[in-house]
């Protein structure tokens, strides 16, 4: 039996886990064509790049199959169990007459374990038992416990509302890829763990404002003087080959020291003609950090290093990054 890091890999944890994952490949898939990196200085070509190392070759946790995963925001709500078997036993004791002979105090009454004349049974019997996981599309305040705690560690949320929803899986898969865990977005025992164990990245630079860009564990760190004030789910080139104005190219993105040297502050179409980005601020070539609709728990695009639309609205109206922030890539 497999273990899932993220949660129980049996009962209804393992059960919705597999049925929630199951329409997201399909769509992350796609959604890979659908966000693209810049042509302006064209990526390098596929005999160029295919030397390279895949972004997941050390990845240090599995990575969900594309058929296994899920678009942020297609999850159905948390399933329960109701609690017991669905019978109620009563506590009518029939018409409270002894027959001659009996003892009325023996327990022995005609009634017994069956369901009152009414048929009525304990309303709290009726109430489904709470899950032992946290999934996408709760609603309670154990959802808002939990999400103002990644606040304080620092994974990109702008509010507490106590609805699993987008931004929290967003913050959730970056714990579980900080963590080392199964990327599920399912808040299970490991991953309620890492939560309150307080994981979090350390930085790989020590001084000034940085843009850090861990590809292993897709994840983008915003750093100052070596200590990370902002971890935000990431998603970059997932290796395949594709086609682009009569042209092969790898979906690769490359390791080094960079900085922006360019920015476009709205949606950019890419001029290979792969699909648009929000926001993009390029580093290297075409290749960019940009706000996507679409940045699933592993790597997808053609290159570039996707982010929430949010979490790219941050970077550029809060922390900044203006033309000349470095950007480590590693």
């Amino acid at each position: 039996m497999r273990v899932m890091h993220g949660r129980p890999a049996h009962g209804v944890g393992a059960t919705v886990g597999k049925r929630v994952l199951g329409t997201l490949g399909a769509v992350a898939l796609t959604a890979g064509l659908l966000s693209a990196c810049d042509g302006g200085e064209e990526p390098p070509a596929d005999s160029a790049a295919t030397s390279s190392p895949s972004p997941e070759e050390s990845t240090p946790s599995p990575e969900p199959s594309a058929d296994e995963q899920e678009p942020e925001a297609s999850a159905s709500g948390p399933s329960s169990e109701p609690s017991g078997d669905g019978t109620d036993e009563g506590d009518d004791s029939g018409d409270g007459t002894a027959e001659p002979g009996e003892d009325e105090g023996d327990g022995a009454s005609q009634g017994e374990g069956k369901p009152d004349k009414d048929g009525d049974k304990d309303p709290k019997e009726e109430e489904p038992e709470e899950p032992d996981y946290i999934e996408y599309g709760e609603v309670s305040n154990r959802v808002g416990k939990l999400q103002q705690r990644l606040k304080d560690l620092g994974y990109f949320m702008t509010s507490v509302d106590k609805a699993y929803g987008g931004e929290t899986q967003q913050a959730i898969f970056a714990l579980q890829k900080a963590g080392g865990l199964y990327r599920d977005g399912v808040v299970g025992d490991a991953t309620q763990n890492a939560a309150d164990d307080g994981v979090v990245p350390k930085a790989h630079t020590s001084s000034g404002k940085v843009l850090e860009i861990d590809v292993d564990r897709q994840l983008v760190l915003a750093v100052e003087d070596g200590k990370v004030v902002k971890v935000i789910n990431a998603s970059s080139g997932n290796g395949e080959t594709y086609e682009a104005k009569g042209a092969t190219y790898t979906a690769y993105t490359p390791r080094g020291s960079f900085a922006v040297f360019r920015e476009v502050n709205g949606m950019h179409s890419s001029t290979l003609e792969l699909g648009d980005m929000w926001r993009p601020k390029f580093f290297t070539g075409g290749i960019a950090v940009h706000g996507s609709a679409s940045v699933p728990a592993f790597p997808a695009s053609h290159g570039c290093v996707r982010v929430s639309n949010s979490a790219m609205d941050w970077i550029w109206d809060t922390w900044g990054a203006p033309s000349g922030t470095p950007v480590v890539v590693y």
